[in-house]
């Protein structure tokens, strides 16, 4: 029981950290201004896709990762700085990120990539497994697109519950989580770094 307990707790531990960088509350106003422009998508396609990404990423990139000839804890360090540069984005309003597309069709550019699925959440996703076990990852990242999931098919509503307000707070919320999971990624995985070299 309390395997199930850990596995859980570190679940909705993960899941934070992945909601917080795919931030899709904070995507409801492009949402609205893409359906201002004309511009449609498909949830339930785009959150299926979505969440085949992060699937493929989350097995493959450890192959690519070893093809590259890059070791996971050089590779969660670079995560790490990768997330902290969202968490500044996000806490004081710099663009770091950025991304333009023209197209009717939204489905899988920008909203799936780089929206919900851009380099940075999966390079969190994948500097996770420096901390939790794929089945935690796994279900962290089922509960983030059924988030999506529901926020696409209701984003009007969304931002009606939230307003501006909302939504600001808790980007500002967000960011700061990721700071905190960017600096325990970055002094835990740099402090393995150096340990290991040879003295």
């Amino acid at each position: 029981m309390s395997e199930v307990y850990k596995i859980i707790l570190d679940s909705l531990s993960a899941f934070m950290v992945l909601f917080a960088v795919i931030n899709i509350p904070g995507s409801v106003p492009l949402l609205v201004s893409l359906s201002e422009q004309g511009k449609h998508y498909k949830s339930g396609i785009a959150a299926l896709v979505s969440l085949g990404f992060y699937i493929v990423f989350l097995y493959l990139g450890s192959a690519l990762l070893r093809f590259l000839n890059v070791d996971f804890t050089s590779f969660a360090v670079a995560g790490a700085l990768v997330i902290l540069a969202l968490a500044v984005e996000m806490v004081f309003d710099i663009h770091i990120f950025r991304f333009d597309a023209e197209t009717t069709d939204v489905t899988i550019v920008p909203l799936v990539f780089p929206v919900i699925a851009g380099p940075g959440s999966i390079t969190t996703m994948l500097s996770l497994r420096a901390m939790y076990s794929d089945i935690t990852i796994i279900l962290a990242i089922l509960l983030n697109i059924a988030v999506v999931y529901f926020v696409l098919k209701n984003v009007y509503f969304v931002r009606r519950i939230l307003g501006k307000a909302g939504l600001y707070a808790l980007r500002k919320f967000f960011g700061i989580i990721l700071m905190a999971v960017s600096m325990k990624l970055l002094v835990s995985n740099l402090t393995a770094i150096i340990q290991s070299i040879p003295k």
